[in-house]
This record gives structure tokens, C-alpha cells and sequence, in this order.
């Protein structure tokens, strides 16, 4: 039984989104906590391209009838994808994040959470050995000015009026803060999916449709609380995640370093005008990163590029018009994929998958 969760950890972090090995073995316990071992040996015969259950059922070498059921129930657990279309099933292998984690909202108790706390630093590290990361960072709406170089796809009203179909679901970061009495009281209702992806949330009774309006509304709220809007990394994004420095696990592992900078996509860098800085904090205070400071002096604020992300939400709490957003410089500006997989794709390559 230990060897086939030792078999698909290693399948799992032969995915983009990796799943490394540790000394304790805690990605195996939460495998044992989401797999049973015959979702764990069938889990194996998948790969991370749409196929047919007849075609597992030949990998797995068990009959089609027997397996289809399983890969159904494996589907609505969100342990891999289940894709209806024109009324055929296909089924394809999820990595672990983002993917089989976030699908687990509804399905989370405190050992897992505890597990996946433990785990999370060891995931995180090995995702930034990449170059290409999974998401991106898009300033806020307010604090786009007009000296910017800024591309459609880094607007974030213009990438919610593209969708026509939009559902909201729960952070499951926050969500899983707060069942461990350490939550941040911000908004639970902060992922935004599109497409076919909402769908899929949908068939498994996650979050709800909302209208391009009411997607609009719940940035502007989440703005108002200091969250940082990301989308996936790509030009057509997939999803908008809506991050808190403190629950979520990518943010708040990221923030632990001495140059956080380096390891997000993000265009832009805040910058100060001194003769109109008062020093009152406001921009100090809303920084996910920690990435502004009063000088020596304590009159003026100093931003720490190394750590700056370019989200803008020090400028939106700067009423005194000193804060503002600049450009990059060109050999540091990022230019996403173009989709999901073409974006797993490069990751892949840089992992040496293939």
C-alpha cells in the first residue's frame, strides 16, 4: 500500500507544478488523506492530457466497465478532471497545485490543513526554481496611470468583461485559516474562475455564477481589504486569485524573502514623489510585502524595489498623490503565455520533463 503513494508522489511531482519529496514523508500522508489505494494505483495510468476511459482502462489493464465508475467518483472528489463534452467522458491528471489542492475546499479537515501547513515550504521552494511561475501580478485598477506601458491582459476589467461564463469560489487558503482559528476575517468569496473551468466547479457543487459586474464588484472589494489581484499566468487567464499576504500559501511564502521581487511576474514598481510624501503610513501599512519604510527621518516614504510586487495598493491609500506605479525596465518586463498549457508547457521545459 506505501508503495503506491511513493509511485504517485513521484508521478505528481513529475508535473509542472511539481510535488517534491521531504525527510518526514508528509506528502505522503496527504496523499493517504485524499487518495484511497485504488484512486492512487488508477491516479497512476493518467497524464495530464485528456483521454478516454477506455484508454485507462488498457493502462490499468482493468476491464472499462470497472474503472469508469471509479474515475467518475475520482472526478467529483477533484483528485483528476472530469471533462464532459458532446457526450463523451474524458479524464486527465491534475497537478497538485494549483490544481488538486484547490479543488479540496469542501473536503478539508484540520490533520490535512496541518499537513499541507508542513508541506507547503517545501512545495513553494521547488516551484521557484522556475522561471515561469503558475501566476502573475496585475496592478489594481486605481492605480494604473497614464504614463504606464500597460497591455490589455494586465487590466483586470478588461480580462473580466472577455469572459461570458464567470463563477466565484472560495479561497481555500482563508477558508482553511479560519477552521484552525487563524483566519484574517477578510473575504472568503475571492476566486474568480472562467470558462471551462467554471463549468467545472459548477458540476461540483463549488462557488456560484456571478455576472461580469458582480465579478467587478468582488475585486473592489477585495481591493478595498488589501488583497492582491492574481491572475494565471497567461494572456487568456483561467482564474483571478484574490490574495491576502497572511492566509495565502504562495504570498506568504514568498513574503519570507529577502526579494519577493524576483519571484513574481509583475511589470510595474511603485515609486515616491518626496515633495508630496506627508509620511503618514498609509502606504507602509497596506504593503503586502513589506516593501515600503518611513527614511531615517521618518517624514518620507522609501520603496524597497527588491520586494515591491507592482500590485498598487499603496497607491490607493495615498491621498496626498505621492505614491504611483512606474514601468519596469525592459530587460525586467514579463510577457505571459499565451494559455494554460502553453504556460505548462514552458514550465515543463524548464524543469526538463522534456
Amino acid at each position: 500500500m506505501e508503495d503506491v503513494y511513493k509511485k504517485l508522489a513521484v508521478h505528481l511531482d513529475n508535473t509542472p507544478g511539481g510535488f517534491p519529496p521531504t525527510e518526514s514523508g508528509v506528502e505522503l500522508r496527504i496523499l493517504k488523506q485524499l487518495f484511497t489505494p485504488l484512486e492512487a494505483e488508477l491516479a497512476l495510468c493518467l497524464v495530464m492530457m485528456p483521454e478516454p476511459a477506455d484508454t485507462i482502462a488498457e493502462k490499468a489493464k482493468k476491464p472499462k466497465q470497472e474503472i469508469l465508475p471509479l474515475l467518475k467518483e475520482m472526478g467529483e472528489k477533484g483528485l483528476i478532471l472530469h471533462i464532459q463534452k458532446n457526450n463523451a467522458d474524458t479524464f486527465m491528471l491534475l497537478q497538485f497545485v494549483v490544481g488538486i489542492w484547490e479543488y479540496q475546499v469542501n473536503r478539508l479537515t484540520r490533520q490535512l490543513i496541518a499537513d499541507f501547513n508542513e508541506y507547503v515550504p517545501y512545495l513553494i521552494k521547488s516551484q521557484n526554481k522556475n522561471k515561469t511561475k503558475q501566476l502573475r501580478v496585475v496592478p489594481v485598477e486605481k492605480s494604473i496611470n497614464t504614463q504606464l506601458h500597460i497591455m490589455d491582459h494586465e487590466r483586470l476589467e478588461n480580462l473580466v468583461r472577455q469572459q461570458s461564463k464567470i463563477l466565484v469560489a472560495p479561497c481555500i487558503c482563508r477558508r482553511e485559516h479560519e477552521m484552525v482559528d487563524k483566519g484574517c476575517g477578510k473575504m472568503e468569496e475571492a476566486c474568480l474562475v472562467f470558462g471551462g473551468g467554471a463549468y467545472i466547479y459548477e458540476s461540483r457543487g463549488i462557488g456560484r455564477t456571478i455576472t461580469q459586474d458582480e465579478a467587478l464588484d468582488i475585486i473592489h472589494k477585495g481591493v478595498e481589504q488589501g488583497l492582491v489581484p492574481q491572475p494565471s499566468n497567461t494572456v487568456k487567464p483561467v482564474n483571478i486569485c484574490l490574495c491576502c499576504d497572511c492566509c495565502c500559501q504562495i504570498l506568504s511564502n514568498i513574503k519570507k524573502s529577502s526579494a519577493p521581487a524576483r519571484l513574481v511576474h509583475s511589470n510595474f514598481q511603485a515609486c515616491v514623489d518626496d515633495d508630496n510624501c506627508t509620511g503618514c503610513q498609509a502606504c507602509e501599512q497596506i504593503c503586502p510585502m513589506d516593501a515600503v519604510a518611513m527614511d531615517d527621518t521618518g517624514t518620507t516614504a522609501v520603496v524597497n524595489e527588491e520586494r515591491c510586487i507592482g500590485c498598487g495598493l499603496c497607491v490607493t491609500t495615498c491621498e496626498f498623490d505621492a505614491m504611483s506605479l512606474t514601468d519596469k525596465k525592459e530587460m525586467e518586463r514579463w510577457e505571459p503565455p499565451q494559455t494554460l498549457v502553453d504556460t505548462y508547457m514552458r514550465i515543463a521545459r524548464e524543469k526538463g520533463l522534456f
